[in-house]
């Protein structure tokens, strides 16, 4: 199965242009000789990492890359112009590597990092380059080398700033749909979402993060039961990952600490890295919860589940709670963005819309 994540594409560079066999032949004037230049050369190809790009789905659509070929070499001494470059847009994140030897060629991991991923081929010479004391009149020249053409694989693993994870039915498509663009399949059984999708959560004039949702985890996932262990290296790049529990369980003989804990321990067997990044605990589905039983079904599940990082209480169905914790994300991303990459700059349009990290409305939870 290929996903927007994956695509395969075939790169060629630009071939150099031949060389010039060429003599100048003036009427009247003399010291002729030989004059043929040398051909341009092939034109580069390029990837790019942009920032704006969240998907390869272009590049499942348009295969084929080819740079131009440089221009022959011509008399009078003149040169061939080189052949026109390409460069490739791919999202910050994508690895390339050899389609036929699996081997990873390159990784763009900063934003407007730009790295020739083909070579175009030098050009060929022309005959003035062969003229000496002894060999007046050459007639020699050669050819352009061929440019550099590859397969390559296109891996992305950063499709998000958010990874949600938990379990199926656990309302994680319900919540995207809430809060962003996205428009995933949602229904009453397990394993509706079959593959990632993504949404932009907007927050305000130039505030926003993109958001993950992947298919659902169930115990054994990182051995291969279920799809979720598909997508877990989705979740290896994104800076926050959401833990969202089915807090209203329809089967009463379901236990969501066991649950929650379950998922915990899938990500420690994939990746102890997976397993350290920030992860919040998002308990969903509380407008099935009777108000006066709330705080303290809340409370009991912390303790039992022993967590001591942020909780939140929403209800995906009806937005109750989404509103803060978006806010919050954002904050957590753009303190992390600012710490990698420096402050960021913002339109001055939007400046005075800017929320401040130390702005007591978006105060980080305990």
């Amino acid at each position: 199965m290929k996903f927007v994540d994956e695509a395969y594409i075939d790169i060629a560079a630009g071939d150099g242009g031949n060389g010039c066999v060429s003599f100048r032949h003036e009427k009247y004037k003399e010291f002729g000789g030989p004059n043929g230049g040398d051909g341009g050369r092939g034109g580069h190809v390029f990837a790019i990492a942009d920032v704006n790009l969240n998907t390869l789905v272009d590049y499942r659509y348009s295969r084929r890359h080819e740079a131009k070929r440089g221009q022959h070499g011509m008399g009078s001494d003149m040169f061939g112009a080189a052949g026109d470059d390409v460069t490739l847009k791919m999202p910050v994140g994508t690895i390339i590597t050899d389609a036929e030897t699996g081997e990873v060629l390159y990784e763009l991991l900063v934003p407007g990092e730009t790295i020739m991923i083909a070579k175009g081929g030098d050009g060929g010479f022309g005959n003035m380059r062969f003229k000496s004391a002894i060999n007046r009149a050459p007639r020699q020249k050669t050819p352009g080398h061929e440019g550099e053409r590859k397969s390559l694989k296109l891996e992305l693993k950063v499709l998000a700033d958010v990874g949600l994870l938990g379990m199926p039915n656990a309302g994680k498509s319900t919540f995207i749909a809430a809060v962003s663009n996205a428009r995933p399949k949602i229904a009453d059984y397990p394993f509706t979402t079959l593959h990632p999708n993504l949404g932009v959560v907007r927050v305000g004039p130039e505030q926003s993060f993109v958001v993950a949702d992947v298919p659902g985890l169930i115990e054994g996932a990182s051995e291969g039961a279920g799809l979720g262990h598909l997508f877990l290296r989705h979740l290896q790049r994104t800076r926050l990952l959401l833990h969202v529990v089915d807090f209203a369980p329809f089967d009463d003989n379901v236990d969501p600490v066991q649950q929650a804990k379950a998922i915990v321990a899938e990500l420690k067997k994939y990746d102890p890295g997976l397993y350290n990044k920030p992860r919040w605990l998002v308990l969903n589905k509380l407008d099935m919860v009777p108000a006066d039983e709330r705080e303290a079904r809340v409370k009991d599940f912390i303790k039992r589940m022993r967590y001591k990082g942020p909780v939140f209480e929403i209800s995906a169905l009806t937005r109750e709670g989404c509103e803060p914790l978006i806010k919050e994300i954002y904050k957590h991303i753009k303190a992390q963005q600012i710490e990698e990459q420096g402050p960021i700059d913002v339109d001055p349009r939007f400046k005075a819309q800017e929320p401040e990290l130390d702005d007591p409305r978006f105060k980080k939870p305990d």
